[in-house]
């Protein structure tokens, strides 16, 4: 698979790099690797869009519309308060009868991208709620079909009329058609005095450029493939990184206890959590760190491609060569990480229990395509897996088959379906 002559190194489908040159070189902070190789399936947005001022303009824009909404502060917190009382309701339902938690946390962390988006949240029975879930869920399925991958080398094969081509084509346009009438909603109600969202702010911003700059790349067309891109990005990995966290608690149940010990000794019973809490909860911090590092929910970063010919390490990279980064391998690497396969929480604390910040932790990704969303869904997964241990023990069925803990590989890394049992705190 490798051809290593004259100082070069190359791989017949691009280079996978993995801990030791990801480590060393830290290539993709440099502006050399932020060039995007052509997807099919999106390039306008942020998530997939070719780095360049467009790019650029549109991430600073999103990134700090969001922060006005409450992005990674405190005033967001109530929003993922207030959800966690559905989740709580929605799980005291199964009494103590087995269930899947899957659908109950994603319509949780979907909400919460909601309320940021579009300044609503929706009931979790909504029937076009539900069923904007359910197709993105699918269309996440069907997007590494081997068959579907093809497309990126012959674009054609977008458009056959049978199989996952059409079943895509159909999940696009149903999807388009639920966000567009949102936007449209928007446009309809929008208070320049007192925009409410995401969308509203972005509304705002297309009106004064077309004022100032004909040639904006700030439409409303464009706003769509963005909401787009923090629904799958937002909900997809947070869903299942508390997922896993769930399942690794169950499987581990006196790593479950130390958790709820810390959080009786800082939080108590009754005071919901804050982010605040954080710092006098190391443990608990560590424990969620080990799932990331264990799970990693994006193993494998977004396709790069080098925009000029360049050297790392002794070896030279070609223009134009496709970089896939290795996330699941930069997270267990023994050179790294002591017994790398071990669920340990306390690899991430040194002798007085405090918490050790690791340069080769980055389950959201380096440089200037770092996760934009990295802010929400640290404050997230704290709230919520703090609020669920508060309330709940989590246990795995008696008798129940050990839990394959490889993963389904998609676009993220999810849990095979697993059930839970619940006991009230």
């Amino acid at each position: 698979m490798y051809n290593i002559s004259e100082n070069q190194m190359r791989y017949s489908c691009g280079w996978l790099l993995s801990s030791d040159v990801f480590k060393l070189g830290l290539l993709l902070t440099t502006d050399i690797l932020d060039y995007l190789p052509a997807i099919r399936f999106q390039t306008d947005g942020i998530v997939f869009a070719h780095y360049g001022p467009v790019w650029r303009q549109q991430r600073k824009f999103s990134h700090s519309t969001l922060r006005h909404f409450g992005l990674g502060k405190l005033s967001l917190e109530p929003k993922i308060i207030e959800e966690f009382k559905y989740i709580k309701e929605e799980m005291q339902k199964h009494g103590e009868d087995p269930f899947n938690p899957f659908p109950i946390l994603n319509n949780a962390v979907s909400n919460i991208i909601c309320s940021l988006c579009f300044g609503q949240r929706f009931d979790y029975t909504n029937s076009e709620f539900k069923k904007m879930l359910n197709l993105m869920s699918r269309a996440l399925e069907i997007c590494l079909n081997t068959q579907l991958l093809l497309v990126n080398i012959c674009s054609w094969l977008y458009y056959l009329p049978f199989g996952p081509f059409k079943e895509l084509r159909q999940i696009e346009k149903d999807i388009t058609t639920f966000l567009k009438k949102i936007i449209k909603d928007h446009r309809e109600s929008l208070d320049v005095e007192n925009p409410q969202d995401f969308i509203d702010m972005y509304l705002l911003h297309v009106d004064e450029e077309r004022k100032n700059n004909s040639n904006s790349s700030f439409n409303e067309d464009y706003l769509f493939y963005i909401i787009g891109d923090l629904f799958i990005a937002g909900t997809d990995t947070t869903t299942n990184s508390l997922l896993w966290c769930l399942l690794y608690m169950s499987l581990n149940p006196d790593i479950q206890e130390k958790v709820q010990e810390e959080i009786e000794r800082v939080i108590g019973a009754d005071r919901v959590p804050s982010l605040t809490d954080k710092a006098q909860m190391p443990y608990t911090e560590a424990t969620i760190m080990e799932v990331q590092r264990l799970t990693v929910v994006v193993p494998l970063a977004i396709p790069h491609m080098t925009s000029e010919k360049t050297v790392l390490q002794g070896y030279t990279i070609p223009k134009g060569t496709v970089i896939l980064p290795n996330l699941w391998s930069v997270h267990r690497d023994p050179a790294i990480w002591e017994k790398p396969d071990d669920f340990y929480p306390n690899r991430f604390l040194d002798d007085q229990g405090q918490l050790i910040k690791k340069e080769t932790f980055i389950p959201f990704g380096i440089g200037k395509r770092v996760c934009m969303g990295e802010q929400l869904a640290k404050m997230e997964l704290f709230l919520m897996f703090v609020s669920l241990m508060q309330s709940f023990t989590f246990a795995l069925p008696k008798d129940s088959k050990k839990p394959i803990l490889t993963g389904r590989y998609g676009l993220t890394l999810a849990p095979h379906p697993f059930n839970i049992i619940i006991s009230k705190r």
